[in-house]
Order: structure tokens, then C-alpha cells, then sequence
């Protein structure tokens, strides 16, 4: 497995921004070409899927995953940056119960409409709303339609500004902070997020993640590509399909082909991983109208 086409799981620390991680991977593994798969506050912590090489080619199939994540909400304190790392606004009292949090959530499940917070990497008018924000602008945002799969109350801490710890599984592009604040302003108040982790991205957990410093300690001792995900594993989601020499010639040429050509039961639509023989991933093709178009090639 070559380290320069791989994903790399990294458990990015609070206080790092998703950038810091690809700045520091690719200093330390001495590779031009990194990118991640989506955006983590710097408060946040938890799973960054960093691709190497050829695969950040591969990286829009990784981060269209759901992803789920645990949070911490303070009920009753906002913030201007609906985290704790932001200034108050806003501080008032919220007397509610364990069992009127677990019904609200009840009615965040599926699909519901969110705006973009303003320190969002969200573009608009060519410029991210965070670039906005530190120059004082405020914009009008345009609601933009999430999926939430499942929203699980974890733990709640009574209290005047009571603590609710949930566990969200949501589609890409969700707002967790967003969605903390929603449920509380639902219930008559406010609320900012204390805490926020990435434990999954499709079916990439954080469990399976390095530290900063494994890498550091890796690429010290020149063993660096051990930590790193072949494009074939780090793609596990996808339908697999294995073809033979004869084939994966024009695969690895970005030929387009009927599916029939392809001696085992295929998707109707959607990608796909083709792997050789031997258990090299060669190509993400995709299925339209009995045929298979090439997505991404990487042999």
C-alpha cells in the first residue's frame, strides 16, 4: 500500500482547526497533496478522515456519509457562535425537564430545515460566513434542508441552565450546534454547545483514529503508511465489485462499459468500488441505465 493514496483517521484535539490537521499531515508525512472530508469546529474533537494522494479524489464519497456526533447543550446561554467558544448573548433561566427535552427532540427527526450559523464555513456571495462574522456583517442565510437519521438524549443535569448531552446521527452538511439551539429555542429558550465529538463518518469511526501524536511518532520512524487506510477499505460503503485482467485494463483506462460485462450482480444506480483480482482498487464507477461510467480512476 502506497503512502501517497490512502485515508488517514485522525482524532483531531479541541483548538485544532480541520485545516491545522492537513497542514500538520502533510508537513509530517512530506506529501503535497491532502484534503479531509468535512469541516470540524476547532472546539470540536473527534474523527477527521484525511485523504493522501489520489484519494483525496475519493474524499466526496467519504464525507457524503451520514455522520454521527455526541454533544453537550447548555439550555438557557447563548453565544454568538452557538459554542463555547463565543461571547454570551443572551442568559435566561430555563426550568424544563428531562421528559420535555426527550419529546422535542422527538420532533428534530427527519427531515428539517436549518440555517447556517454565521461563523459557518458556508460561502455567500463568494465569501464563508465566518469571514463575514469577524468583520461584524451579518447576512440573511437561506434555510437549507438536513436529514436527521436519529436523536438519542444521553444524559440530562438539571438545573437552572440545565446540561443535555445527546447523540445526534445526521447527513452532511448538518449543523449540531444549529440543531442544540433549535431544540432549546423550541422549548422557549436558548442554548450553545459546551462539548461536540465526532465519533463516525459512514462507517469510519473515531475508535479507529490516530492521535497527532501516533503520526508524529509514525513518521519519526519512517512506519508512517501503517497508519493509513488503503482507498479500497477507506471506501468500505460503496457496492464492491471484483473484475478480471481482461477488464480492469479498461477500467484503468477510465473506459465506459455495459454492466453486463461485469460477471457479478451489480446496483442499478449509485457508485461503486472496482477491485482487481489481486484486491487493488482500480476505480469509483458509477451505474446509469445498465451501463458504468467511470467516477474516479486511481490505478
Amino acid at each position: 500500500m502506497s503512502i501517497a493514496a490512502g485515508f488517514l483517521l485522525i482524532d483531531k484535539p479541541s483548538g485544532w482547526t480541520s485545516h491545522d490537521v492537513v497542514a500538520k499531515v502533510r508537513n509530517l508525512l512530506r506529501i503535497k497533496k491532502v484534503g479531509h472530508a468535512g469541516t470540524l469546529d476547532p472546539m470540536a474533537t473527534g474523527l477527521v478522515v484525511v485523504g493522501l494522494g489520489r484519494a483525496t479524489r475519493l474524499l466526496r464519497f467519504v464525507q457524503g456519509a451520514p455522520k454521527e456526533y455526541v454533544a453537550r447543550a447548555v439550555f438557557g446561554v447563548a453565544t454568538d457562535s452557538l459554542d463555547a467558544d463565543g461571547a454570551i448573548l443572551e442568559r435566561s433561566e430555563m426550568e424544563v425537564g428531562e421528559s420535555e427535552v426527550a419529546s422535542a427532540m422527538e420532533r428534530f427527526v427527519g427531515t428539517i430545515a436549518q440555517v447556517p450559523p454565521m461563523v459557518s464555513a458556508r460561502k455567500v456571495g463568494g465569501r464563508k460566513l465566518y469571514e463575514l462574522a469577524r468583520e461584524g456583517i451579518e447576512v440573511e442565510r437561506e434555510a437549507r434542508e438536513v436529514e436527521i437519521y436519529s436523536l438519542e438524549l444521553i444524559d440530562f443535569a438539571p438545573s437552572l441552565y440545565p446540561e443535555v448531552t445527546f447523540r445526534a446521527v445526521c447527513s452532511t452538511g448538518t449543523y449540531v450546534r444549529t440543531l442544540g439551539d433549535d431544540i432549546a429555542q423550541s422549548l422557549g429558550g436558548r442554548a450553545h454547545l459546551s462539548a461536540l465529538r465526532r465519533v463516525r463518518n459512514g462507517s469510519l469511526h473515531v475508535r479507529d483514529a490516530w492521535g497527532i501524536e501516533d503520526v508524529e511518532a509514525a513518521a519519526g520512524e519512517g512506519r508512517a503508511g501503517d497508519l493509513v487506510l488503503s482507498p479500497r477499505d477507506g471506501l468500505a460503503d460503496l457496492p464492491e465489485v471484483v473484475v478480471g485482467s481482461d477488464l480492469a485494463a479498461g477500467v484503468g483506462s477510465g473506459l465506459s462499459f455495459p454492466t453486463a460485462a461485469i460477471r457479478a450482480e451489480v446496483p442499478p444506480m449509485g457508485p461503486l468500488r472496482i477491485v482487481d483480482e489481486a484486491g487493488q482498487m482500480l476505480a469509483v464507477y458509477r451505474i446509469e441505465d445498465s451501463k458504468a461510467f467511470p467516477e474516479v480512476v486511481i490505478a
